[in-house]
């Protein structure tokens, strides 16, 4: 079962979630994979030894002068504006190009061919009984979507289903929190009872549920602070709580020092337990939130 380990906004708690769910599930070899590729963080609370290291990147588009005649058609099938033709020279903006390959498919004289541009590593291995696996975005590059699309094709088996694939998402609700939601079973979101946590966990169940159609559940964490805008949203939308991770100054302390929650209080291994079966049940039974449920409209 693949669940995606999400919210709207930075800092809710996302990877504490991820890391203790991996943990707590490591006699059914759980696979975690970090796709926050702009900033990945799990391998700081897991240290996993990273065995396999690969660059990847996107193709763009290469010009041969000699065999170029200056038509313009790469430039007008290019709908990233990535190719440009001034006078009879063909310019190239690879920061610009999503790597379609319409460009060289269409040109008439066979002068575009596609070279490889790169755009970060991948790296996987393992952190004792937990696989892991994570994406790192060069330093300058803008689109992350590529590096998780190739990290998760990588990073991911055949028997994803048969076992724990716990995807932590990038912050936001953007294209590639999207990308990483893409193929999940179940989405998580992760937020926190604030005006600032419900502004987000809206966004979020737009793009998961509303949008992906996937069925969601939700953490919040730090409970005890804030308001009860959160639950009194997620019961209006029919959406469940599964779990309540509250706001403990020990848990806080541990997080900076790079501790993970069910290693500094063991406690919470049954809790995130029992978060993944309840999950792994709303699954296989479709989910009251499957597809698109809307219990107010």
């Amino acid at each position: 079962m693949i669940v995606a380990i999400a919210s709207g906004k930075g800092g809710t708690g996302k990877t504490t979630v991820a890391v203790s769910l991996a943990l707590s599930l490591s006699d059914r070899r759980p696979l975690l994979v970090d796709c926050d590729v702009e900033e990945p963080n799990a391998a700081l609370f897991l240290n996993p030894v990273l065995a396999e290291r690969r660059e990847v990147g996107r193709p763009v588009p290469e010009v041969d002068p000699a065999r170029c005649s200056g038509c313009g058609r790469c430039a007008e099938v290019c709908q990233y504006h990535a190719v440009a033709v001034v006078g009879q020279k063909v310019l190239v903006f690879p920061e610009l190009c999503h790597g379609c390959g319409s460009c060289a498919f269409q040109c008439p004289t066979g002068a575009i061919r596609e070279v490889l541009s790169p755009m970060g590593v991948l790296e996987r291995g393992w952190a004792g009984p937990v696989e892991f696996a994570q994406g790192t975005l060069n330093v300058g590059e803008a689109m992350a979507v590529p590096v998780i699309r190739q990290l998760k094709g990588w990073a991911i088996p055949p028997d994803a289903r048969d076992r724990p694939v716990i995807l932590d998402a990038p912050p936001g609700t953007s294209c590639p929190v999207v990308e990483t939601m893409r193929g999940a079973d179940f989405v998580l979101l992760v937020t926190e009872p604030t005006p600032f946590g419900l502004h987000d966990l809206q966004l979020a169940v737009e793009v998961a549920r509303d949008g992906l159609g996937l069925p969601v559940g939700v953490v919040i964490n730090r409970d005890g602070v804030g308001d009860r805008r959160v639950e009194a949203y997620c019961a209006a939308e029919g959406i469940p709580v599964l779990l309540r991770i509250p706001h403990d100054r020990r848990i806080a302390e541990a997080y900076s020092e790079g501790k993970p929650l069910v290693a500094a209080q063991p406690e919470y291994r049954e809790r995130f337990r029992a978060l993944w079966e309840e999950v792994a049940a709303r699954v296989r039974r479709g989910g009251p939130l499957a597809g698109n449920h809307h219990p107010t409209r």
